[in-house]
Protein backbone atom coordinates (compact mmCIF):
# COMPACT_ATOMS: atom_id res chain seq x y z
CA UNK A 1 0.00 0.00 0.00
CA UNK A 2 1.17 3.83 -0.78
CA UNK A 3 2.48 5.63 2.10
CA UNK A 4 -0.34 8.63 2.03
CA UNK A 5 2.15 10.43 4.34
CA UNK A 6 5.54 10.26 2.65
CA UNK A 7 5.85 13.89 0.36
CA UNK A 8 5.63 13.60 -2.97
CA UNK A 9 8.88 12.76 -5.04
CA UNK A 10 9.52 14.10 -8.45
CA UNK A 11 11.40 11.55 -10.80
CA UNK A 12 12.47 12.41 -13.94
CA UNK A 13 12.86 10.87 -17.69
CA UNK A 14 11.97 12.24 -20.88
CA UNK A 15 8.80 13.29 -22.00
CA UNK A 16 7.68 11.77 -25.65
CA UNK A 17 3.92 12.13 -25.51
CA UNK A 18 2.70 15.43 -24.61
CA UNK A 19 -0.16 16.33 -22.18
CA UNK A 20 -1.22 15.98 -18.76
CA UNK A 21 -2.45 13.28 -16.65
CA UNK A 22 -2.49 12.31 -13.14
CA UNK A 23 -4.16 9.28 -11.50
CA UNK A 24 -3.26 5.54 -9.48
CA UNK A 25 -0.16 4.15 -10.84
CA UNK A 26 -0.77 0.21 -12.16
CA UNK A 27 2.27 -1.95 -12.85
CA UNK A 28 2.31 -4.44 -15.77
CA UNK A 29 2.79 -7.74 -14.22
CA UNK A 30 6.36 -9.72 -15.21
CA UNK A 31 6.02 -12.51 -17.63
CA UNK A 32 5.78 -16.15 -16.44
CA UNK A 33 8.77 -17.49 -14.53
CA UNK A 34 11.06 -20.07 -16.35
CA UNK A 35 10.51 -23.23 -14.26
CA UNK A 36 13.37 -25.74 -13.40
CA UNK A 37 14.75 -27.91 -16.06
CA UNK A 38 13.20 -31.30 -16.49
CA UNK A 39 14.18 -34.44 -18.63
CA UNK A 40 13.51 -34.73 -21.45
CA UNK A 41 12.16 -38.36 -22.65
CA UNK A 42 10.90 -37.70 -26.35
CA UNK A 43 12.89 -35.11 -28.25
CA UNK A 44 10.95 -34.93 -31.22
CA UNK A 45 7.86 -34.40 -29.39
CA UNK A 46 9.47 -31.65 -27.48
CA UNK A 47 10.40 -30.13 -30.70
CA UNK A 48 6.50 -30.07 -31.72
CA UNK A 49 6.25 -28.11 -28.98
CA UNK A 50 8.45 -25.94 -29.16
CA UNK A 51 7.48 -25.34 -32.57
CA UNK A 52 3.21 -25.37 -31.32
CA UNK A 53 4.21 -22.21 -29.11
CA UNK A 54 6.34 -20.13 -31.88
CA UNK A 55 3.86 -21.03 -34.43
CA UNK A 56 1.08 -19.53 -31.65
CA UNK A 57 3.38 -16.58 -31.03
CA UNK A 58 3.17 -15.82 -34.38
CA UNK A 59 -0.17 -16.07 -35.31
CA UNK A 60 -1.04 -13.59 -32.11
CA UNK A 61 1.22 -11.27 -33.54
CA UNK A 62 -0.22 -10.97 -36.84
CA UNK A 63 -3.31 -10.51 -35.81
CA UNK A 64 -2.79 -7.96 -33.47
CA UNK A 65 -1.37 -6.52 -36.45
CA UNK A 66 -4.39 -6.68 -38.33
CA UNK A 67 -6.26 -5.00 -35.96
CA UNK A 68 -3.71 -2.05 -35.90
CA UNK A 69 -3.14 0.35 -38.24
CA UNK A 70 0.06 2.96 -38.50
CA UNK A 71 3.21 2.50 -36.71
CA UNK A 72 1.59 0.00 -34.60
CA UNK A 73 0.76 -2.39 -37.34
CA UNK A 74 4.24 -2.25 -39.33
CA UNK A 75 5.68 -3.37 -35.91
CA UNK A 76 3.90 -5.97 -35.32
CA UNK A 77 3.99 -7.72 -38.73
CA UNK A 78 7.69 -7.03 -37.80
CA UNK A 79 7.48 -9.36 -34.89
CA UNK A 80 5.74 -11.90 -36.40
CA UNK A 81 8.19 -12.18 -39.12
CA UNK A 82 10.75 -12.80 -36.23
CA UNK A 83 8.80 -15.51 -34.36
CA UNK A 84 8.64 -16.80 -37.71
CA UNK A 85 12.35 -16.99 -38.46
CA UNK A 86 13.60 -20.87 -39.34
CA UNK A 87 17.09 -19.81 -38.17
CA UNK A 88 14.99 -19.51 -34.24
CA UNK A 89 13.24 -22.98 -35.00
CA UNK A 90 16.53 -24.51 -35.79
CA UNK A 91 18.50 -23.02 -32.90
CA UNK A 92 15.74 -24.36 -30.44
CA UNK A 93 15.83 -27.77 -32.26
CA UNK A 94 19.53 -27.89 -32.00
CA UNK A 95 19.31 -27.56 -27.72
CA UNK A 96 16.27 -29.58 -27.54
CA UNK A 97 18.08 -32.68 -29.09
CA UNK A 98 20.90 -31.94 -26.88
CA UNK A 99 18.82 -32.14 -23.73
CA UNK A 100 16.80 -29.26 -23.22
CA UNK A 101 13.02 -29.09 -22.76
CA UNK A 102 10.85 -27.10 -25.35
CA UNK A 103 10.60 -23.69 -22.78
CA UNK A 104 14.15 -24.06 -21.79
CA UNK A 105 15.53 -24.42 -25.11
CA UNK A 106 13.49 -21.40 -26.49
CA UNK A 107 14.97 -19.23 -23.79
CA UNK A 108 18.43 -19.87 -24.68
CA UNK A 109 18.00 -19.42 -28.22
CA UNK A 110 16.36 -16.55 -27.88
CA UNK A 111 19.01 -15.00 -25.91
CA UNK A 112 21.95 -16.10 -27.99
CA UNK A 113 20.02 -14.10 -30.55
CA UNK A 114 19.40 -11.54 -28.80
CA UNK A 115 23.73 -10.74 -27.72
CA UNK A 116 24.21 -11.10 -31.58
CA UNK A 117 21.82 -8.28 -32.22
CA UNK A 118 22.96 -6.28 -29.37
CA UNK A 119 26.65 -6.89 -30.07
CA UNK A 120 26.00 -5.79 -34.13
CA UNK A 121 24.34 -2.22 -32.60
CA UNK A 122 22.41 0.12 -34.64
CA UNK A 123 19.29 -1.21 -36.52
CA UNK A 124 19.46 -4.54 -35.84
CA UNK A 125 20.71 -3.77 -32.00
CA UNK A 126 17.25 -2.20 -31.55
CA UNK A 127 15.25 -4.90 -32.34
CA UNK A 128 17.07 -7.26 -29.33
CA UNK A 129 14.37 -5.23 -27.56
CA UNK A 130 11.70 -7.03 -29.61
CA UNK A 131 13.28 -10.29 -29.04
CA UNK A 132 12.69 -10.26 -25.30
CA UNK A 133 8.77 -10.21 -25.77
CA UNK A 134 8.76 -12.91 -28.75
CA UNK A 135 10.64 -15.11 -26.07
CA UNK A 136 8.03 -14.10 -23.40
CA UNK A 137 4.97 -14.91 -24.99
CA UNK A 138 6.68 -18.00 -26.70
CA UNK A 139 8.06 -19.39 -23.82
CA UNK A 140 3.97 -18.96 -21.98
CA UNK A 141 2.69 -20.57 -24.75
CA UNK A 142 4.88 -23.34 -24.40
CA UNK A 143 4.18 -23.99 -20.52
CA UNK A 144 0.57 -23.38 -21.08
CA UNK A 145 0.19 -20.30 -19.14
CA UNK A 146 -1.13 -16.78 -20.61
CA UNK A 147 0.62 -13.73 -21.07
CA UNK A 148 0.07 -11.09 -18.43
CA UNK A 149 -1.53 -8.55 -20.10
CA UNK A 150 -2.72 -4.92 -18.61
CA UNK A 151 -3.60 -4.25 -14.95
CA UNK A 152 -7.17 -3.86 -14.55
CA UNK A 153 -7.43 -2.34 -11.81
CA UNK A 154 -11.14 -1.03 -12.53
CA UNK A 155 -10.62 2.42 -12.30
CA UNK A 156 -8.71 4.72 -14.57
CA UNK A 157 -4.55 4.43 -13.95
CA UNK A 158 -1.50 5.18 -15.12
CA UNK A 159 0.32 2.54 -16.31
CA UNK A 160 3.63 1.93 -15.03
CA UNK A 161 6.26 -0.86 -16.84
CA UNK A 162 9.91 -1.50 -16.87
CA UNK A 163 9.56 -1.07 -20.65
CA UNK A 164 6.33 -2.06 -22.95
CA UNK A 165 6.04 -4.29 -26.17
CA UNK A 166 3.96 -2.96 -29.19
CA UNK A 167 1.62 -5.95 -28.74
CA UNK A 168 0.98 -4.48 -25.03
CA UNK A 169 0.20 -1.23 -26.19
CA UNK A 170 -1.53 -2.14 -29.55
CA UNK A 171 -4.68 -2.57 -27.31
CA UNK A 172 -4.20 0.10 -25.23
CA UNK A 173 -8.10 1.50 -23.53
CA UNK A 174 -7.52 5.27 -23.86
CA UNK A 175 -10.66 5.72 -22.05
CA UNK A 176 -8.90 3.72 -18.92
CA UNK A 177 -5.23 4.30 -19.26
CA UNK A 178 -4.66 8.07 -18.48
CA UNK A 179 -0.63 8.38 -19.16
CA UNK A 180 2.33 5.55 -19.88
CA UNK A 181 5.50 5.94 -17.66
CA UNK A 182 8.48 3.00 -18.30
CA UNK A 183 11.80 2.79 -16.34
CA UNK A 184 13.73 2.10 -19.42
CA UNK A 185 12.83 2.98 -23.30
CA UNK A 186 14.34 6.67 -25.25
CA UNK A 187 12.72 9.04 -27.66
CA UNK A 188 12.32 7.27 -30.39
CA UNK A 189 12.10 3.75 -28.68
CA UNK A 190 8.44 1.72 -29.30
CA UNK A 191 6.53 2.64 -26.68
CA UNK A 192 7.45 6.75 -27.44
CA UNK A 193 5.99 6.45 -30.89
CA UNK A 194 3.25 4.33 -30.06
CA UNK A 195 2.36 6.27 -26.97
CA UNK A 196 2.23 9.61 -29.58
CA UNK A 197 -0.11 8.06 -31.69
CA UNK A 198 -2.48 7.11 -29.06
CA UNK A 199 -2.68 10.76 -28.24
CA UNK A 200 -1.10 9.38 -24.61
CA UNK A 201 0.73 11.52 -22.24
CA UNK A 202 4.38 9.58 -21.86
CA UNK A 203 7.65 9.50 -20.26
CA UNK A 204 10.30 7.28 -20.54
CA UNK A 205 13.81 6.21 -19.36
CA UNK A 206 12.16 7.63 -15.61
CA UNK A 207 14.41 5.24 -13.21
CA UNK A 208 12.80 4.78 -10.18
CA UNK A 209 9.44 4.42 -11.59
CA UNK A 210 9.10 0.69 -11.13
CA UNK A 211 9.51 1.69 -6.63
CA UNK A 212 6.65 3.71 -6.92
CA UNK A 213 3.33 0.79 -5.22
CA UNK A 214 0.80 0.42 -6.74
CA UNK A 215 -2.11 2.85 -6.04
CA UNK A 216 0.44 6.00 -5.54
CA UNK A 217 -0.89 9.16 -6.80
CA UNK A 218 1.34 10.18 -10.01
CA UNK A 219 1.18 12.93 -12.10
CA UNK A 220 2.77 12.97 -15.17
CA UNK A 221 3.81 15.95 -17.90
CA UNK A 222 4.60 14.15 -21.05
CA UNK A 223 6.13 17.66 -22.29
CA UNK A 224 9.01 18.57 -19.62
CA UNK A 225 9.29 14.17 -18.43
CA UNK A 226 8.81 15.00 -14.77
CA UNK A 227 6.64 12.95 -12.65
CA UNK A 228 5.47 13.83 -9.42
CA UNK A 229 4.88 10.11 -7.37
CA UNK A 230 2.52 10.65 -3.71
CA UNK A 231 0.55 13.97 -4.94
CA UNK A 232 -2.38 15.04 -3.09
CA UNK A 233 -5.70 15.11 -3.96
CA UNK A 234 -5.76 19.43 -4.60
CA UNK A 235 -2.44 18.94 -6.96
CA UNK A 236 -3.83 15.69 -8.63
CA UNK A 237 -7.34 18.05 -9.10
CA UNK A 238 -5.28 20.70 -10.44
CA UNK A 239 -3.62 18.60 -12.95
CA UNK A 240 -6.77 16.78 -13.94
CA UNK A 241 -8.15 20.39 -14.89
CA UNK A 242 -5.11 21.88 -16.16
CA UNK A 243 -5.65 18.75 -19.09
CA UNK A 244 -9.36 19.08 -19.85
CA UNK A 245 -8.23 22.96 -20.32
CA UNK A 246 -5.64 21.88 -22.63
CA UNK A 247 -7.92 19.16 -24.56
CA UNK A 248 -10.68 21.78 -24.52
CA UNK A 249 -8.37 24.50 -26.43
CA UNK A 250 -6.74 21.63 -28.72
CA UNK A 251 -10.08 21.23 -29.62
CA UNK A 252 -11.52 24.12 -30.88
CA UNK A 253 -8.26 24.94 -33.01
CA UNK A 254 -9.42 24.08 -36.39
CA UNK A 255 -7.30 25.30 -40.12
CA UNK A 256 -3.89 25.10 -41.36
CA UNK A 257 -0.71 25.32 -39.66
CA UNK A 258 0.64 28.76 -38.93
CA UNK A 259 2.43 30.91 -36.27
CA UNK A 260 0.57 33.65 -34.43
CA UNK A 261 1.43 36.39 -37.16
CA UNK A 262 0.80 34.09 -40.30
CA UNK A 263 3.54 32.67 -40.80
CA UNK A 264 2.31 29.22 -43.13
CA UNK A 265 3.62 25.56 -42.02
CA UNK A 266 2.57 22.49 -43.62
CA UNK A 267 1.11 20.08 -40.76
CA UNK A 268 1.24 16.50 -42.76
CA UNK A 269 0.66 12.74 -41.32
CA UNK A 270 2.43 10.11 -41.67
CA UNK A 271 1.33 6.89 -42.89
CA UNK A 272 1.55 3.20 -43.65
CA UNK A 273 -1.10 2.52 -45.71
CA UNK A 274 -4.45 4.31 -47.04
CA UNK A 275 -5.67 2.32 -43.94
CA UNK A 276 -4.38 4.71 -41.56
CA UNK A 277 -6.51 7.61 -43.00
CA UNK A 278 -9.82 5.91 -42.25
CA UNK A 279 -12.04 8.27 -39.71
CA UNK A 280 -8.86 10.93 -38.94
CA UNK A 281 -9.74 14.56 -38.68
CA UNK A 282 -7.61 15.79 -41.62
CA UNK A 283 -9.08 19.35 -40.93
CA UNK A 284 -6.06 21.45 -41.66
CA UNK A 285 -3.57 19.01 -42.94
CA UNK A 286 -1.86 19.47 -45.95
CA UNK A 287 -1.53 15.96 -46.48
CA UNK A 288 1.08 13.19 -46.14
CA UNK A 289 4.71 14.26 -45.08
CA UNK A 290 5.75 10.78 -45.09
CA UNK A 291 3.67 7.31 -46.90
CA UNK A 292 6.13 4.67 -45.41
CA UNK A 293 5.76 1.61 -48.00
CA UNK A 294 7.05 -1.43 -46.29
CA UNK A 295 3.96 -2.27 -45.19
CA UNK A 296 3.05 -3.68 -48.42
CA UNK A 297 6.79 -5.67 -48.83
CA UNK A 298 6.59 -7.28 -45.26
CA UNK A 299 5.86 -10.81 -44.68
CA UNK A 300 5.79 -12.03 -48.35
CA UNK A 301 8.38 -14.55 -50.21
CA UNK A 302 8.01 -12.51 -53.21
CA UNK A 303 7.65 -8.81 -53.92
CA UNK A 304 4.34 -6.81 -54.79
CA UNK A 305 3.86 -6.75 -58.15
CA UNK A 306 3.25 -3.70 -60.09
CA UNK A 307 -0.49 -3.66 -60.19
CA UNK A 308 -1.27 -4.67 -56.38
CA UNK A 309 1.39 -1.60 -56.30
CA UNK A 310 -0.72 0.62 -58.27
CA UNK A 311 -4.12 -0.14 -56.69
CA UNK A 312 -2.32 0.64 -52.85
CA UNK A 313 -0.84 4.13 -53.75
CA UNK A 314 -3.90 4.65 -55.62
CA UNK A 315 -6.04 4.64 -52.63
CA UNK A 316 -3.52 6.64 -50.41
CA UNK A 317 -3.62 9.29 -53.41
CA UNK A 318 -6.93 9.68 -53.25
CA UNK A 319 -7.89 11.08 -49.53
CA UNK A 320 -5.86 14.07 -50.50
CA UNK A 321 -7.38 15.50 -54.02
CA UNK A 322 -5.82 18.96 -53.06
CA UNK A 323 -3.19 18.01 -51.21
CA UNK A 324 0.62 16.86 -51.65
CA UNK A 325 1.28 12.87 -50.36
CA UNK A 326 5.07 12.57 -50.28
CA UNK A 327 6.07 8.72 -50.88
CA UNK A 328 9.41 7.61 -49.51
CA UNK A 329 10.60 4.68 -51.95
CA UNK A 330 11.17 0.78 -49.97
CA UNK A 331 13.14 1.64 -47.15
CA UNK A 332 14.36 -2.58 -46.63
CA UNK A 333 17.58 -3.95 -45.06
CA UNK A 334 18.82 -3.70 -41.70
CA UNK A 335 15.89 -3.72 -39.29
CA UNK A 336 13.49 -4.22 -41.82
CA UNK A 337 15.08 -7.55 -43.69
CA UNK A 338 12.95 -9.29 -46.26
CA UNK A 339 13.34 -12.58 -47.16
CA UNK A 340 13.09 -12.19 -50.94
CA UNK A 341 15.80 -9.45 -51.51
CA UNK A 342 18.32 -11.94 -50.25
CA UNK A 343 20.49 -9.69 -48.77
CA UNK A 344 23.80 -11.04 -47.07
CA UNK A 345 24.66 -10.66 -43.72
CA UNK A 346 27.03 -7.96 -42.67
CA UNK A 347 28.88 -6.85 -39.52
CA UNK A 348 26.79 -3.71 -38.60
CA UNK A 349 23.92 -3.66 -40.76
CA UNK A 350 22.72 0.09 -39.97
CA UNK A 351 26.16 0.86 -41.79
CA UNK A 352 25.68 -1.02 -44.58
CA UNK A 353 22.72 -2.28 -47.67
CA UNK A 354 19.47 -0.54 -46.61
CA UNK A 355 17.00 2.04 -48.03
CA UNK A 356 18.11 3.65 -51.46
CA UNK A 357 21.62 1.16 -51.40
CA UNK A 358 19.52 -1.63 -52.14
CA UNK A 359 18.95 -0.32 -55.37
CA UNK A 360 22.53 -0.57 -56.07
CA UNK A 361 22.47 -4.59 -57.04
CA UNK A 362 18.69 -4.99 -57.18
CA UNK A 363 17.87 -1.75 -59.64
CA UNK A 364 14.59 -3.72 -60.78
CA UNK A 365 12.35 -3.10 -56.90
CA UNK A 366 13.05 0.59 -57.29
CA UNK A 367 12.29 0.65 -61.29
CA UNK A 368 8.61 -0.79 -60.48
CA UNK A 369 7.64 1.00 -57.55
CA UNK A 370 8.36 4.46 -59.27
CA UNK A 371 6.37 3.17 -62.01
CA UNK A 372 3.78 1.40 -59.80
CA UNK A 373 3.90 4.71 -57.93
CA UNK A 374 4.05 7.04 -61.21
CA UNK A 375 0.72 5.23 -62.29
CA UNK A 376 -1.49 5.74 -59.24
CA UNK A 377 -0.41 9.52 -59.76
CA UNK A 378 -2.35 9.21 -62.67
CA UNK A 379 -5.53 8.45 -61.06
CA UNK A 380 -5.68 11.33 -58.88
CA UNK A 381 -5.50 14.86 -58.65
CA UNK A 382 -2.81 14.55 -55.81
CA UNK A 383 0.18 16.30 -55.89
CA UNK A 384 2.44 13.34 -55.66
CA UNK A 385 6.44 13.80 -54.58
CA UNK A 386 8.67 10.77 -54.21
CA UNK A 387 11.40 10.71 -52.05
CA UNK A 388 14.46 8.45 -51.33
CA UNK A 389 15.38 7.03 -47.85
CA UNK A 390 19.47 6.80 -46.84
CA UNK A 391 21.18 9.40 -49.20
CA UNK A 392 24.33 10.46 -48.24
CA UNK A 393 25.85 12.20 -51.83
CA UNK A 394 25.11 14.48 -54.51
CA UNK A 395 25.39 11.78 -57.00
CA UNK A 396 22.99 9.82 -55.50
CA UNK A 397 20.39 11.90 -54.93
CA UNK A 398 21.15 13.01 -58.58
CA UNK A 399 20.72 9.46 -59.30
CA UNK A 400 17.18 8.90 -58.44
CA UNK A 401 15.94 11.83 -59.03
CA UNK A 402 16.73 11.19 -62.72
CA UNK A 403 15.17 7.97 -62.04
CA UNK A 404 12.05 9.85 -60.85
CA UNK A 405 11.73 11.51 -63.68
CA UNK A 406 11.94 9.24 -66.05
CA UNK A 407 8.96 7.55 -65.37
CA UNK A 408 6.85 11.48 -64.99
CA UNK A 409 7.24 11.93 -61.11
CA UNK A 410 7.94 16.15 -61.33
CA UNK A 411 9.03 16.27 -57.65
CA UNK A 412 11.51 14.29 -56.29
CA UNK A 413 13.64 14.69 -52.97
CA UNK A 414 15.57 12.65 -50.89
CA UNK A 415 15.89 12.17 -47.23
CA UNK A 416 18.18 13.75 -44.56
CA UNK A 417 19.20 10.63 -42.13
CA UNK A 418 23.42 10.93 -42.33
CA UNK A 419 25.29 13.66 -41.73
CA UNK A 420 26.72 13.57 -44.29
CA UNK A 421 23.87 14.73 -46.31
CA UNK A 422 22.99 17.87 -43.79
CA UNK A 423 26.50 18.89 -44.35
CA UNK A 424 26.04 18.55 -47.94
CA UNK A 425 22.01 20.17 -48.36
CA UNK A 426 22.82 23.16 -50.28
CA UNK A 427 24.76 20.72 -53.09
CA UNK A 428 21.78 17.87 -52.63
CA UNK A 429 19.16 20.89 -53.44
CA UNK A 430 20.89 21.45 -56.67
CA UNK A 431 19.62 18.28 -58.07
CA UNK A 432 16.70 17.40 -55.53
CA UNK A 433 13.42 19.76 -55.43
CA UNK A 434 12.97 19.28 -51.53
CA UNK A 435 14.85 17.46 -48.50
CA UNK A 436 12.79 15.48 -45.63
CA UNK A 437 14.63 15.17 -42.61
CA UNK A 438 13.97 11.55 -40.39
CA UNK A 439 15.64 12.85 -37.10
CA UNK A 440 15.52 9.03 -35.48
CA UNK A 441 18.31 7.79 -38.01
CA UNK A 442 19.88 11.19 -38.12
CA UNK A 443 19.62 11.58 -33.93
CA UNK A 444 21.43 8.06 -33.49
CA UNK A 445 24.10 8.49 -36.63
CA UNK A 446 25.09 11.66 -35.29
CA UNK A 447 25.48 11.20 -31.86
CA UNK A 448 26.79 7.60 -32.62
CA UNK A 449 24.14 6.27 -29.81
CA UNK A 450 21.63 3.22 -30.66
CA UNK A 451 18.39 4.12 -31.24
CA UNK A 452 16.94 1.50 -28.41
CA UNK A 453 19.94 2.02 -25.77
CA UNK A 454 17.69 3.15 -22.25
CA UNK A 455 21.52 4.02 -20.89
CA UNK A 456 21.68 6.73 -24.03
CA UNK A 457 18.49 8.09 -23.90
CA UNK A 458 19.49 11.75 -23.18
CA UNK A 459 21.81 11.36 -26.40
CA UNK A 460 18.95 10.41 -28.51
CA UNK A 461 16.38 13.22 -27.30
CA UNK A 462 15.61 15.48 -30.49
CA UNK A 463 16.40 18.59 -28.41
CA UNK A 464 19.98 17.68 -29.02
CA UNK A 465 22.07 21.00 -30.33
CA UNK A 466 24.12 19.00 -32.57
CA UNK A 467 21.03 17.63 -33.98
CA UNK A 468 19.45 20.86 -34.32
CA UNK A 469 22.36 22.85 -35.75
CA UNK A 470 22.15 19.82 -38.32
CA UNK A 471 18.65 20.87 -39.01
CA UNK A 472 19.53 24.10 -39.27
CA UNK A 473 21.89 23.91 -42.28
CA UNK A 474 19.21 21.97 -44.04
CA UNK A 475 16.47 24.46 -43.58
CA UNK A 476 18.97 27.51 -44.43
CA UNK A 477 20.09 25.67 -47.66
CA UNK A 478 16.13 25.44 -48.51
CA UNK A 479 16.08 28.98 -47.77
CA UNK A 480 18.62 29.79 -49.95
CA UNK A 481 17.50 27.65 -52.76
CA UNK A 482 13.85 28.51 -52.63
CA UNK A 483 13.08 25.01 -51.80
CA UNK A 484 11.31 22.89 -48.70
CA UNK A 485 13.00 21.22 -46.03
CA UNK A 486 10.48 19.08 -43.71
CA UNK A 487 10.75 16.92 -40.71
CA UNK A 488 8.99 13.98 -40.82
CA UNK A 489 10.55 11.91 -38.10
CA UNK A 490 9.74 11.58 -34.22
CA UNK A 491 10.99 14.92 -33.28
CA UNK A 492 8.14 16.86 -35.39
CA UNK A 493 5.42 15.36 -33.13
CA UNK A 494 6.27 17.37 -29.85
CA UNK A 495 4.85 20.69 -29.63
CA UNK A 496 7.41 22.09 -27.52
CA UNK A 497 9.99 21.57 -29.73
CA UNK A 498 7.94 22.71 -33.21
CA UNK A 499 8.54 26.62 -32.63
CA UNK A 500 12.02 25.83 -32.53
CA UNK A 501 11.99 23.86 -36.06
CA UNK A 502 9.69 26.64 -37.51
CA UNK A 503 12.27 29.28 -36.23
CA UNK A 504 15.46 27.01 -37.99
CA UNK A 505 13.51 27.23 -40.58
CA UNK A 506 11.88 24.09 -41.35
CA UNK A 507 8.52 23.99 -43.43
CA UNK A 508 6.99 21.22 -42.89
CA UNK A 509 6.15 18.92 -40.31
CA UNK A 510 5.03 15.61 -40.56
CA UNK A 511 3.98 13.43 -37.62
CA UNK A 512 1.12 10.68 -36.75
CA UNK A 513 -2.36 12.32 -37.00
CA UNK A 514 -2.95 12.69 -33.40
CA UNK A 515 -0.39 15.16 -32.78
CA UNK A 516 -1.73 17.54 -35.24
CA UNK A 517 -3.61 19.83 -32.84
CA UNK A 518 -1.44 20.20 -30.17
CA UNK A 519 1.57 21.19 -32.37
CA UNK A 520 -1.14 23.04 -34.50
CA UNK A 521 -2.09 25.24 -31.29
CA UNK A 522 1.63 25.68 -29.96
CA UNK A 523 2.67 27.07 -33.31
CA UNK A 524 -0.31 29.36 -32.94
CA UNK A 525 0.63 30.56 -29.71
CA UNK A 526 4.12 32.09 -31.12
CA UNK A 527 4.79 34.72 -33.61
CA UNK A 528 7.55 33.92 -36.17
CA UNK A 529 9.98 36.58 -34.63
CA UNK A 530 9.86 34.40 -31.44
CA UNK A 531 10.44 31.13 -32.88
CA UNK A 532 13.69 32.51 -34.19
CA UNK A 533 14.60 33.17 -31.40
CA UNK A 534 14.07 30.24 -29.60
CA UNK A 535 16.39 28.68 -31.99
CA UNK A 536 18.84 30.67 -31.50
CA UNK A 537 18.73 29.79 -28.32
CA UNK A 538 18.90 25.70 -28.52
CA UNK A 539 21.62 26.09 -30.89
CA UNK A 540 23.39 27.73 -27.87
CA UNK A 541 22.95 25.36 -25.29
CA UNK A 542 25.20 22.70 -24.17
CA UNK A 543 22.70 19.63 -24.22
CA UNK A 544 19.48 18.80 -24.81
CA UNK A 545 17.99 19.04 -20.84
CA UNK A 546 19.44 22.89 -21.35
CA UNK A 547 18.14 23.25 -24.82
CA UNK A 548 14.62 22.15 -23.61
CA UNK A 549 14.93 24.03 -20.21
CA UNK A 550 15.26 27.44 -22.23
CA UNK A 551 12.41 26.96 -24.14
CA UNK A 552 9.69 25.71 -21.64
CA UNK A 553 10.86 28.63 -18.80
CA UNK A 554 10.54 30.96 -21.60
Amino acid sequence: MPDLDAPPRTLSGIGVGPGLAAGPAARMAPPPALPEPRPVADPERELAEAVRALEATEADLQARADAAHGEARDILSAQAMIAADPTLREGVAERIRSGEDAAHALRSTFDRHRELLAALGGYLGERAADLDDIANRAIAAALGRPMPGLPSPGHPFVLVADDLAPADTVGLDTGTVLALVTERGGPTSHTAILARALGLPAVVGCAGILDVPDGTEVAVDGTSGQVRAGVGADEAADVRARAAEDRTRLAAGRGPGRTADGHPVDLMVNIGSAADLRGVDLDGVAGVGLFRTEFLFLDRKDAPGLDEQVVAYAEAFGHFPEGTVVVRTLDAGADKPLPFLGLPEEPNPALGVRGLRVARDQPEILDTQLEAIARAAERTTADVWVMAPMVSTPVEAAEFVERARAYGLRTAGVMVEVPAAALRAERLLQVADFLSIGTNDLSQYTLAADRQSGAMADLLDPWQPALLRLIAACADAGRRSGRPVGVCGEAAADPALAPVLVGLGVTKLSMSARSVPAVRARLAAYEHARCEELARRVLDADDAAAARAAVLSS
